[in-house]
């Protein structure tokens, strides 16, 4: 896991253990007081929304959502899930005993289309909606997306019921006013305020994740409640809190819902293009170490064997500066327009390879779905030689023997040099590298050994700034970091 996972300990927020694991806390049917726990979008033709907002607040103001909450209060609902099988929460003799959960969703159109998480109503058996006026409905799932932690749901039957108005994500600003609406702890329609803290934050996916990070309150049972801006739009779907700190809470912007909702309408899921690369910004320092010559791209640091970018070509190192003749200005930009490219699609890639411009055909596949990575043991210590120690990055690197080869399971033939230590007060644990990493290139010449090391990096004057290219055991991924060179 890298380093910035290991910053915020994360739950996901619904109340259904019994859906994801002993992550979620439990629920029950009555409150109970215990501590813990792209574009703008309009609601679909037919349906009947919630009347206009609130007027914005004058800044000079005090914020208030009252009118907000008295107009979005009706589309937002409880929902409760089952499946078969014990809930561990209780105490019970019953395997057959149900497994309940809860959480909460907003109706989308007229005719009873819910947003909810994923998460909220994996593998439930029976999902039943709790109204605002009291009814509670059956509901059946019409599609899920769990790289996204996105549901639908539908009830079916119904007309005329109240709609939460969808609206610009993208447009959102840090310090703006939103509010959470939800049932945490089986306390329902609960309304809490806060403002925008942080947008585009990376969580679970470093590939796809972009949520918005609030300090409204988010709860146990809050997951799937719309985030709400102050001219009364959904802006976010809350969806998972920090359990080491109880204002910091994150929500999937609602353009992200909104792009993949005619799939999970039409098919029931969504898929996603995928060429088989692993990507990082251009920064200035990449920039300066390498003498690139463009300012700004996604650089390739690994190309997955087999891949469509492989069979095209593309090469580690490579600045990709356009995508299907869209230019790219970031990683994160260039993730969103393959993912959002037909799996079977082909596109034009434009990458600067040595200070030239070069272009490759690739032939997109789908996207496998998001998977956890298996926890891999670490080498043992024992009698091991001492790891050599270099001062100006902080890094305690040895030669490979096969032991840690066989114990990471590196590819063979294996090169390198293990990373056996990074300082906790040098730049390269601040540039994000990890102990168990093998290096294997240091400003694009190979690292074969401990001496090979010593000797590029004795070269290097105070400062200066080093390319390294990294292979990470753990996610079995290549990676590119840039480490500034101390004073010895």
């Amino acid at each position: 896991m890298s380093r910035r996972f290991t910053l915020v300990s994360v739950a996901l927020t619904a109340v259904v253990s019994f859906l994801v694991g002993a992550i979620f806390a439990g629920g029950s049917s009555q409150p109970s007081v215990h501590a813990g726990a792209r574009g703008r979008v309009s609601p679909e033709v037919g349906a009947r929304p919630v009347p206009p907002s609130a007027r914005p607040v004058p800044s000079a103001s005090l914020v208030s959502f009252a009118d907000v909450v008295e107009r979005l209060n009706p589309a937002v609902v409880n929902i409760e899930a089952t499946a078969r099988g014990r809930d561990t929460r209780r105490r019970t003799t019953d395997p057959d005993s149900p497994r309940r959960g809860s959480g909460t969703g907003f109706i989308i159109d007229a005719d009873g289309s819910i947003l909810t998480n994923h998460h909220v109503v994996d593998r439930a058996e029976r999902i039943s909606v709790k109204l605002s006026d009291g009814r509670t409905l059956v509901a059946h799932v019409v599609g899920t997306d769990p790289d996204t932690d996105i549901a639908l749901i539908k009830v079916d039957g119904q007309t005329g019921l109240p709609v939460a108005p969808l609206g610009d994500s993208t447009a959102l600003r840090m310090g703006e006013w939103v509010c959470a609406i939800g049932n945490p702890l089986g306390f329902e329609h609960t309304v809490t305020v806060g403002v925008v803290s942080f947008l585009g934050r990376k969580l679970f996916d470093q590939s796809l994740d972009n949520y918005i990070q609030t300090d409204a309150a988010i709860n146990f049972g809050n997951s799937g409640g719309p985030l709400i801006n102050a001219r009364g739009e959904v802006v976010g779907i809350n969806s998972a809190i920090s359990s080491r700190a109880s204002s910091i809470g994150f929500a999937v912007p609602i353009a992200t819902a909104s792009a993949i909702l005619p799939q999970l309408r039409a098919r029931g899921k969504v898929s996603r293009g995928y060429i088989g690369v692993g990507l990082r910004d251009v920064d200035p320092d990449l920039e300066r170490s390498l003498k690139l010559p463009v300012h700004r791209g996604a650089m390739v640091q690994d190309v997955i064997a087999g891949s469509p970018a492989d069979r095209a070509g593309v090469q580690p190192y490579d600045v990709i500066v356009s995508f299907d003749n869209e230019p790219v200005t970031n990683d994160d930009e260039l993730i969103r327009s393959i993912s959002s490219h037909a799996p079977g699609s082909a596109a034009r890639l434009q990458v600067v390879r040595d200070g030239r411009q070069q272009t490759f055909t690739v032939k997109l596949t789908e996207r496998a779905p998001r998977e956890k990575q298996d926890a891999r043991s670490e080498p043992a210590s024992g009698d091991r030689a001492r790891p050599d120690t270099d001062g100006p990055l902080g890094l305690n690197v040895r030669d490979l023997d096969r032991q840690t080869i066989d114990t990471l399971e590196l590819p063979r033939p294996a090169r390198g040099i293990l990373i056996a230590r990074v300082e906790p007060t040098s730049a390269a644990f601040d540039s994000g590298i990890e102990r168990n990493t093998v290096l294997l290139e240091i400003n694009r010449q190979r690292v074969d050994s401990v001496s090979e090391f010593r000797r590029l990096v004795r070269a290097a004057r105070p400062g200066d700034i080093l390319t390294l290219y990294l292979y990470v055991p753990d996610v079995d991924q290549h990676q590119v970091k840039t480490v500034r060179v101390e004073a010895r």
